[in-house]
């Protein structure tokens, strides 16, 4: 069965994004994220003009550190897995989830394992976003197995700390 892993990244709007843009695109974000009422076409169409904008932004390490480091998790998940892995992001970078899972799909993934470093429950991107974008995947591709790999078991997030720690705390 091809395997491929998408890791599910959350993302981070570029440093150098011009920032009266920034400041309104960010109004509008918690605008149409937190609030019930529809909005204007007018407003929506405002909102997903800045959202490709931000999203489609030329990405550097110097600007967005996040991003770079994102896609070298990536690289080394898929030396370390032996699976093709594709990166999505939540929010402010491109591909969206959405793409990276169509990506996957027209790879000729036969099942597409969904991976995040959020690693905590309670945090609403790992326990609803991604979820929601993985089942709205399923429904899409119904030939292909989606399988969210979330959420971590507590014990095993401690022993990865716990061996982390052991790095920086050597005399």
């Amino acid at each position: 069965m091809k395997n491929v892993i998408v890791l599910a990244m959350h993302g981070a709007p570029p440093r150098d994004f011009p920032r009266a843009e920034l400041g309104e695109f960010m109004s509008l974000h918690s605008r149409m994220e937190h609030s019930a009422v529809s909005h204007s076409p007018a407003l929506e169409s405002r909102y997903e003009e800045l959202e490709k904008q931000v999203r489609e932004w030329p990405r550097t390490p110097a600007n967005d550190p996040f991003h770079a480091s994102s896609q070298e998790i990536a690289e080394a998940l898929e030396k370390a897995s032996g699976q093709k892995v594709m990166v999505g992001f939540n929010e402010f970078c491109a591909p969206t989830l959405d793409q990276a899972f169509q990506q996957a799909a027209e790879s000729g993934a036969e099942r597409v394992v969904v991976v995040t470093p959020m690693m905590t429950r309670g945090g609403e991107h790992s326990e609803k976003d991604i979820l929601q974008a993985v089942e709205k995947a399923r429904r899409k591709h119904p030939k292909v197995r989606f399988v969210y790999a979330w959420p971590y078991e507590t014990v095993e997030v401690a022993e990865f700390l716990a061996e982390h720690v052991k790095r920086f705390a050597k005399d």
